[in-house]
């Protein structure tokens, strides 16, 4: 019985961890979505949406810090704390993909419209 038990409360406390960042795919999200906008605009949301997807990056790397502290707190001292991890992914990590996968849509438009050179000659 002990043999079991074991096994399927680790599985559980690995099921309920928080997932880092780099391990989160990004949502699709289709380059049409950004049609209208000119090379400034894509740009400004290009920038937009990299400063929300780096506040989240910080905010999810701290949940899954906190949850593989307490893995690794339960499975030295205390086992069935394990059962009690508040971890999982839920709506930030959600959101993240959502994120990661506007931003890739924008970079894609934003290529595909040859906005390289308007990015040339701004800053030159």
């Amino acid at each position: 019985m002990k043999s079991i038990l074991f096994p399927a409360i680790f599985t559980l406390g690995l099921i309920g961890c928080a997932s880092a960042p780099k391990d989160i795919a990004a949502t699709y999200v289709s380059p049409n979505e950004y049609s209208g906008l000119t090379c400034e605009e894509l740009s400004d949301e290009m920038k937009d949406l990299s400063t929300r997807v780096a506040t989240l990056t910080g905010k999810l790397d701290e949940e899954a810090n906190a949850d593989n502290i307490q893995m690794g707190v339960g499975l030295v001292l205390f086992w069935p704390a394990l059962l009690f991890l508040e971890g999982g992914d839920g709506p930030q990590a959600a959101e993240y993909a959502l994120l990661k996968g506007k931003y890739e849509a924008a970079e894609t438009k934003f290529n595909r419209n040859k906005c390289k050179n308007y990015v040339e000659e701004v800053t030159s």
